[in-house]
């Protein structure tokens, strides 16, 4: 029942109920007055009518005033009777569920979210009731949205300082080997210069990583959107990725099996970006002699599929629901041959999504693994004249 309904039958209980009840009484009263009267003087019919107009007399009787205190008193227990019950009413349908939304109110404030407000009844209070209920199951999911950010932030701290530290002590040793003239033939010198470099590069690489993370958890990555040719697209990336994987003895095959012109709305470098991470990262994992990397693009209906299959040594059924958090790494050993600081899938995942796609992952530990994609075809409207 609504609080306009409920307060609208109080008023009228309040003002009409005790009135006709008080009318039964004075008529019951009344209808008793008459038979002692009757009994008393023994008046009947027309007698007592003519003994009913007789006011001053009728005043006179004890009996009417006895009757007029005891209609008084019966308004009086009426009314209280029916204020009674109009408050224990009140007091049910208002007042207890305001109490409790008061202690639920005071319990958010002090910053206590474990508990659940359930509201009573389908009216106003009730929808009062869900609306706090809404806000703090709200407040209670940013609280530990925001311990679940302060730890992964902590442990990005963790993850960057150990990778960092690695290269930084890599490249200070033999700084110092310079120093002391142990590279004291240019083969050595050559050989400790390069190693420095290298691993500069890798602390580049890891800042990098960082900056461009910071950029897009924050959604301050510009993306230039614009119609992709599938085909032109992925043949070039193609092109690229051969020569580049081969430099480093990775067989690389390509499988196109998109036909026509189809398009699909993307940013050229972005995308690129997320190929490259992913590509980077099985190449990280890679534990065979002959390690082999497989480009395959499909068109499966409003889609195309882009997958990236590897040779490396997989990942474990336990892992592979997590690969795509930000942090994770399944290398829980933290080898610094590896690297990395566990957020370069996470990018990925953030970059086909903010395209409007999917990503996902199969493996088989020992054999490979397979990182699909997908992006919506882009159709052109026709315009008409």
């Amino acid at each position: 029942m609504k609080l306009k309904t409920r307060l609208i039958i109080s008023f009228v209980v309040i003002t009409i109920l005790p009135a006709v009840l008080a009318g039964l009484v004075v008529w019951g009263v009344a209808r008793y007055q008459i038979h002692v009267i009757e009994q008393t003087y023994g008046l009947t019919g027309a007698q007592y009518q003519k003994f009913e107009q007789s006011l001053s007399t009728l005043n006179q009787i004890p009996e009417v005033h006895d009757f007029i205190i005891s209609m008084f008193i019966g308004v009086v227990l009426i009314l209280a009777l029916t204020a009674m019950l109009m408050i224990l009413w009140i007091y049910g349908s208002l007042l207890r569920p305001i109490e409790k939304m008061e202690i639920a109110v005071k319990s958010i404030t002090e910053g206590e979210l474990d508990f659940e407000l359930h509201p009573e009844k389908d009216d106003e209070i009730g929808q009062l009731c869900q609306d706090i209920e809404t806000m703090r199951r709200r407040l209670k999911e940013n609280a530990e949205e925001k311990l679940k950010n302060d730890k992964e932030n902590k442990e990005l701290i963790s993850n960057i300082s150990h990778d960092l530290k690695t290269p930084i002590t890599a490249i200070k040793g033999y700084v110092e080997g310079i120093m002391d003239g142990v590279a004291d033939t240019p083969e050595k010198m050559e050989r400790y210069i390069k190693t420095i470099y290298n691993k500069a590069n890798e602390m580049n690489t890891l800042i990098n990583e960082l900056t461009l993370y910071t950029k897009i958890d924050t959604n301050r990555i510009p993306y230039n959107f614009s119609p992709l040719s599938v085909n032109d697209y992925f043949n070039d990336c193609a092109d690229n990725l051969a020569s580049e994987l081969e430099s480093q003895g990775v067989e690389f095959g390509y499988f196109n099996y998109v036909e026509g012109d189809v398009k699909i709305i993307g940013d050229a470098e972005q995308l690129m970006r997320v190929v490259n991470n992913i590509i980077s990262n099985s190449l990280k994992y890679m534990d065979k002699v002959r390690p082999r990397i497989n480009l395959r693009v499909k068109d499966v209906g409003d889609f195309i599929q882009v997958e990236l299959e590897d040779n490396g040594k997989g990942i474990d059924a336990r892992d592979l629901p997590y690969i795509f958090d930000r942090f994770y790494r399944t290398d829980a050993s933290r080898n610094s041959s590896k690297g990395g600081s566990g957020i370069g899938l996470s990018i990925v995942k953030k970059i086909i999504e903010e395209h409007g796609g999917k990503i996902w992952a199969t493996s088989k530990p020992g054999t490979g693994t397979v990182m699909y994609f997908v992006i919506r075809k882009y159709q052109e409207v026709p315009i008409y004249e």
